[in-house]
Formats: C-alpha cells, sequence, structure tokens
C-alpha cells in the first residue's frame, strides 16, 4: 500500500513538474512586453509621486496630510516621495535598476483600491508618520482590512524609520497585537519612533490609531538589522 502510494506521488511531481516547464516556456515569449508595459506606466520622465492627495482621498485624509505640509514649513517634518517602484527611491539610473517591477504597496494601476498613504518624517525626534486610507481590494473580514496588510503597513511605516535614522535596514523580528478591527475607507494615523541603536540593531516601535487619536487599533515592535556597509 505505501509502495503504491509513493509511486503515485512519484507520477504526479513527474507531471506537475511538466506541466510547469510548459508554462513557463509558454510565458517566455510575453516576458518581454509586460516588462515594456510596467516602463509605460512609470517612465522617469513623467514619474509620479503616489504621495499626493488623489481625487480618492477622505477630507480626513486630506486634513491630517495639510496639517503636516504646515508643520513641514517649519522645518520640523519632511514629506517623503513615494514612487510605484523601489528603483526610483535608489541613487543612480532606475532603468538600469529594475523599472519593470512594483513596490507591492503600490502595485495597483488604480487610486483608492488598495494602500493609499503618505509619509513625513522628523528626524530629530526620529519619528515617521504615515496618513492611510486602505482601500476595498485590502479586505479580510467583511468591511475590515485585512491583519496583512495593518502588519504591512507597520513595517513599511517603521522600516522607512529605521532607513532615514539609520541607512538600508532589513526587518528581523515584528510584534504586533491587535486591538480593535479597521474599517475599509477609514482614515488612519500610523507612527514610528526609532528607541534604541546597539550596534547594527534597530529596535523601534509602532502604533495605528485612527485619524483623531481616539482608537487604538494596533500597536507594535520591530528589530531592524542594519545592512552591511
Amino acid at each position: 500500500m505505501v509502495l503504491r502510494m509513493l509511486r503515485g506521488c512519484s507520477r504526479l511531481l513527474h507531471k506537475s513538474k511538466a506541466l510547469y516547464t510548459y508554462r513557463i516556456q509558454h510565458q517566455e515569449t510575453t516576458i518581454s512586453s509586460c516588462y515594456y508595459s510596467v516602463r509605460h506606466h512609470c517612465p522617469t520622465e513623467e514619474l509620479r509621486d503616489f504621495g499626493l492627495p488623489n481625487a480618492t482621498w477622505s477630507p480626513n485624509l486630506r486634513n491630517l496630510y495639510n496639517n503636516f505640509m504646515e508643520l513641514s514649513k517649519t522645518g520640523g517634518w519632511t514629506r517623503i516621495p513615494s514612487h510605484n517602484t523601489i528603483a526610483h527611491h535608489l541613487e543612480g539610473d532606475p532603468l538600469e535598476t529594475g523599472i519593470g517591477k512594483r513596490m507591492f504597496l503600490r502595485n495597483l494601476d488604480s487610486d483608492g483600491l488598495g494602500f493609499e498613504y503618505c509619509m513625513f518624517y522628523n528626524k530629530d525626534e526620529r519619528r515617521m508618520v504615515c496618513l492611510f486610507q486602505p482601500g476595498p481590494y485590502l479586505e479580510g473580514p467583511p468591511g475590515y482590512a485585512h491583519g496583512g496588510c495593518i502588519a504591512t503597513i507597520i513595517d513599511s511605516t517603521a522600516g522607512a524609520g529605521a532607513v532615514y535614522t539609520c541607512g538600508s535596514v532589513m526587518t528581523a523580528n515584528l510584534n504586533i497585537t491587535y486591538h480593535k478591527p479597521v474599517p475599509l475607507g477609514s482614515t488612519l494615523f500610523v507612527e514610528s519612533h526609532v528607541d534604541k541603536i546597539q550596534g547594527r540593531k534597530v529596535y523601534s516601535s509602532c502604533h495605528i490609531q485612527s485619524y483623531d487619536g481616539v482608537i487604538l487599533h494596533a500597536e507594535a515592535t520591530a528589530l531592524f538589522i542594519k545592512a552591511n556597509q
């Protein structure tokens, strides 16, 4: 009986491998056109900053944005540009560093469906603030954002704060406590702080509140490791 099962598994794996190989070979003819299609949406000369307001932003999100733009005039806070490719956030020519890829948080071609957000950084206080509006494509429980997208925005906010404070880092540990579910379309205030730096280790904390600070939705601690220089 066991021998027959193993032989059956072997045949199934062989067929799966053949099917997978066929699909890869079949798709090779479309990889190039797909690559240039992505490039067409975000050419260097027409680079879009997704951290600027658009028609899908709620009044609460716009109000928070305007408040932080006023604070940025004093020099304490700086708005962080946000593009849809990692390449455009790096030094050098983006065409040489992978313009055909998309950032996970900016991978949709329509506004308002996924992650709508903008970030502001305070260097002196080592704080990063993210103003976040989860769209309908981030649904988990009916009407509420998936816990995974909450973890993503926490990791992105705390990670960005660590990067702007210490340079390139990678997430080593992320501990999240979820307190209240997040309604889709709501306006959230995400704030992270670099608490401590020990050698290559960067310790940060983060929390997500409603736009008015009344509801605590989640809080987290994170450990980042500075990249080798």
